[in-house]
């Protein structure tokens, strides 16, 4: 059996909590009430994958001690698509979510067990053949990333899709060049892109990416749609109309998810960029990470 899609990440519980603003220093906030929803950028795109059918495998740690273990896990058992992995000792985290009334979100994330890796957790899938696989600079951070780039490296997988994430100077350079060398397709916002290449223009920073990996390069630019790089130069993708914003939470992994889902199905790079961008503008109308893809 050939699997197309091998997601490899966290699976976290997003607690979204509506502020007037963000606290100050001795403030006293009445939070306008609180959330529990599931996230974590990898089951973000995730679900986003399975909704378009494609063939999926999702390997998640999820941490049994604590509350959000076992909330989580009876949930991603019951996917036919999930493969999570129990870890009793291990706790496993969350991200509080403060919402602003824009709908603009600012993260407070407590990392566990759902951002860790075991080359043990992989145990079968060597046999298997994933044309694309799916990671985040969040996961590739932590002390065990090191493990999942030695993973990445001599993986049964066609093309990689990295996005390193909001973290990204503060990886390794040694594990994001050793990532850069595996070529992936990279997915990033403005800002992501900027620090990574060390750049001071959007074009340049492109321009840059695009020559460490010879692959494209998609840069995010939110309601102005998203910049592609590839091999004939840079060009705008334009966004799509958004009557109202609830919350951006998941956006960017909603433009991923669908990006990767299109490439998957054999799209033209433009055509799977113009489907995220509609994906993207679903996400920020709803609340928190969840995305419905009927009708596009």
């Amino acid at each position: 059996m050939r699997d197309t899609v091998l997601v490899i990440g966290s699976t976290c519980v997003d607690v979204l909590i509506r502020v007037e603003h963000l606290p100050r220093r001795e403030d006293n906030l009445h939070p306008a009430g609180q959330r529990f929803m599931v996230g974590g950028c990898a089951y973000n795109v995730a679900q986003v994958l399975a909704q378009g059918r494609a063939e999926l495998t999702y390997v998640t740690p999820v941490g049994m001690q604590g509350v959000f273990g076992p909330f989580l896990l009876p949930m991603l058992r019951a996917l036919p698509w999930a493969r999570p992995i129990a870890l009793e000792d291990k706790e496993n985290g969350c991200c509080y979510c403060l919402i602003e009334p824009d709908g603009e979100r600012t993260f407070l994330s407590i990392h566990g067990a759902e951002y860790t890796f075991d080359p043990a957790w992989m145990e079968g899938l060597e046999q298997k053949h994933f044309d694309w696989c799916y990671v985040c600079g969040l996961d590739v951070e932590e002390p065990t990333g090191e493990a999942l780039v030695d993973w990445l490296e001599a993986a049964p997988i066609g093309r990689l899709f990295y996005a390193p994430g909001p973290r990204i100077r503060l990886m390794p350079p040694e594990r994001t060049q050793r990532l850069l060398a595996l070529r992936p397709i990279l997915h990033l916002n403005r800002a992501e892109a900027l620090t990574l290449s060390g750049a001071e223009t959007l074009e340049d920073a492109a321009d840059f990416l695009y020559a460490e990996t010879a692959q494209p390069v998609i840069i995010t630019l939110g309601a102005e749609g998203a910049a592609v790089r590839d091999g004939e130069g840079l060009h705008l993708v334009p966004g799509c109309p958004v009557s109202h914003v609830v919350d951006t939470v998941g956006a960017g992994d909603a433009h991923a998810g669908a990006l990767l889902l299109g490439l998957s199905r054999g799209l033209p790079l433009e055509k799977a960029t113009a489907l995220a961008n509609q994906a993207a503008a679903r996400a920020v109308m709803v609340e928190g990470a969840s995305v419905k893809l009927e009708g596009i």
